[in-house]
């Protein structure tokens, strides 16, 4: 089975919130809240895949983003790398720019919402750390 290397961001803004995206219906995993990101490249540096991404789907500039964890996960189907990275500094105002639709959550409500399997770590993560 292939592995897939995907970046990851933890967007908070200043009112404690994090943002979402939910997954397209065709999608793997679709109709689940994600954390937003894209897969690696090859040849790619983590970081630059993060911030670029981010511009393509979101419109925003990522600033300082900094490694939270990485999680390694197998579906059925395939397993994913997920390189986590968080950040509190960015421009711009973000938008579903793919058609995904995207909100602000707040940390202590991401329970609440359905997201895959492999993203449940990352949920642990934020509620346990201050970011």
């Amino acid at each position: 089975m292939s592995l897939v290397h995907v970046a990851v961001a933890v967007i908070v803004n200043e009112d404690n919130q994090v943002l979402i995206a939910l997954r397209q219906s065709h999608q793997h995993q679709g109709d689940l809240w994600e954390f937003p990101g894209g897969k690696v490249e090859a040849g790619e540096a983590t970081e630059v895949a993060l911030v670029r991404e981010i511009k393509e789907e979101l419109g925003l500039e990522v600033i300082d983003p900094v490694p939270l964890i990485e999680i390694k996960h197998e579906y059925s189907d395939k397993s994913v790398l997920l390189d986590v990275w968080s950040t509190r500094h960015f421009n711009g105002q973000p938008k579903g720019l793919e058609g995904q639709m995207i909100r602000w959550c707040p940390i202590e409500s991401l329970a609440d919402f359905n997201f895959p399997a492999a993203n449940q770590t990352i949920i642990e993560v934020i509620q346990s750390t201050k970011l």
